[in-house]
């Protein structure tokens, strides 16, 4: 029998039983479309991440000195506990940072986590939850801002713990609307602030706005939070060949300032932009690594499926093999004929699982923050795994319908 009779056939015979053969391919089709799926907004939010997030949270070529990492959401109970116990970070720190690294193109002092909220006033409108911390000027050059209106702050507002405020892009738009932001007063905690400037705007990542904040000089900032908060160093080199040398001097230099005995773990955590997306990379592969095992759930449960109902076919078509042998067809055709309708139900549930893997991808996309992004890899991976199913699952079915006797099969009639 020529291999394009088989698969004719085999295709005839998936379209005669349309129905059964959909809910045959259903667990396949699940399974697939999960895989596709998942691994299309994992990649996704990798590569946005990787574009996105190094200028969101830290600015190029800059590196951050912390009491905590910025993962820490991530630690157990005891790291919590040993964590909180390290010293602050303070001005003398950054001085100390200064003077180690006299050629980095800035060096800042920002408050650090967690960043607190209020409520903003101006005239009648009230603006919730807005993000408000406090900086030394140099931390608008380590952050890479562009003002699209006013100034940023100075030395001088540091210096007079001047009532000032620069505002995010969303607040200057959600709570000026279409008035000219400049010059107008705010009201947080109580205290007025004069708006001096607007940053542009940054836009979002998975979601979460980066525009949404008040930033004042740190001076005065503490008189509105205190002096008890962690602070946070921001270092910013020229460029990216830099950083590591920067952070190696940054360390010695805190290290000294922390009384450290050589050998002694540090007590401040350093964060780069590169450590968060090689840090969020980790938890993606752990996630990849669950992926694995609920697939292959999926497919064992799709192919059993389809060897059951390829058992019940070679029995109802048990008359027709007796035929078919009785005419001059050798096991050989038979096994080929049915484990041809096996591979291919099994590689239709495949495309059928990609198209709605891809499907849900996009859907998810479209009504959410996650990017989506569907790999070829994925889609290879997907069709192998249904041609696979089709074979292993249909070997079985297709060797025990080649072995029926011609006459025995003759005799159901």
């Amino acid at each position: 029998m020529r291999f394009g009779d088989v698969i004719r056939t085999a295709l005839e015979q998936i379209r005669v039983n349309k129905l059964r053969s959909f809910f045959t391919l259903l667990g396949i089709i699940v399974s697939v479309g999960f895989l596709v799926a998942v691994v299309a907004i994992i990649s996704g939010m990798n590569a946005y991440v990787s574009e996105n997030l190094k200028g969101a949270i830290i600015g190029s070529n800059s590196f951050q000195v912390r009491r905590m990492p910025i993962r820490i959401g991530f630690f157990d109970d005891e790291e919590m506990r040993r964590m909180q116990k390290r010293p602050r970070i303070t001005e003398a720190d950054e001085k100390a940072v200064e003077e180690a690294i006299p050629d980095a193109v800035a060096v800042s002092l920002q408050s650090g986590w967690p960043t607190p909220q209020a409520d903003l006033f101006w005239r009648n409108r009230t603006l919730g939850e807005v993000l408000i911390f406090g900086v030394t000027p140099p931390y608008q050059i380590v952050q890479d801002y562009k003002f699209e209106a006013g100034r940023g702050l100075n030395d001088s507002d540091l210096q007079r713990r001047s009532p000032v405020a620069v505002i995010g892009h969303d607040v200057a738009e959600k709570l000026f609307e279409h008035v000219d932001p400049l010059g107008q007063e705010l009201r947080i905690l109580g205290t007025r602030v004069t708006v001096v400037g607007v940053i542009g705007k940054k836009g979002r990542v998975l979601g979460q706005s980066f525009d949404g904040f008040v930033m004042l000089p740190l001076t005065r900032f503490e008189m509105l939070y205190g002096r008890r908060k962690t602070n946070t160093v921001s270092v910013k080199m020229a460029t990216a060949d830099d950083v590591a040398d920067g952070i190696a001097r940054a360390e010695g230099a805190i290290r000294e300032a922390h009384r450290l005995r050589p050998g002694e773990e540090n007590n401040f955590s350093v964060d780069t932009a590169d450590a968060l997306v090689a840090f969020w990379k980790s938890l993606t592969k752990l996630l990849f690594s669950v992926i694995p095992a609920m697939v292959a759930i999926g497919i064992l449960v799709g192919g059993i499926v389809i060897m059951n109902i390829m058992l019940m076919s070679v029995t109802e078509r048990t008359v027709e093999i007796g035929v078919r042998k009785a005419l001059g067809a050798n096991a050989r055709d038979i096994r080929s004929q049915f484990l041809a309708e096996a591979i291919a139900l099994a590689t239709m549930g495949g495309f059928a699982g990609v198209l709605a893997g891809w499907g849900l991808a996009l859907l998810i996309s479209a009504v959410s923050p996650l990017p989506a992004r569907v790999t070829g890899w994925s889609v290879g991976l997907a069709l192998f795994l249904g041609a696979g199913v089709g074979v292993l699952f249909g070997v079985y079915p297709a060797a025990r319908a080649a072995r029926l006797d011609p006459i025995a099969a003759l005799r159901q009639e």
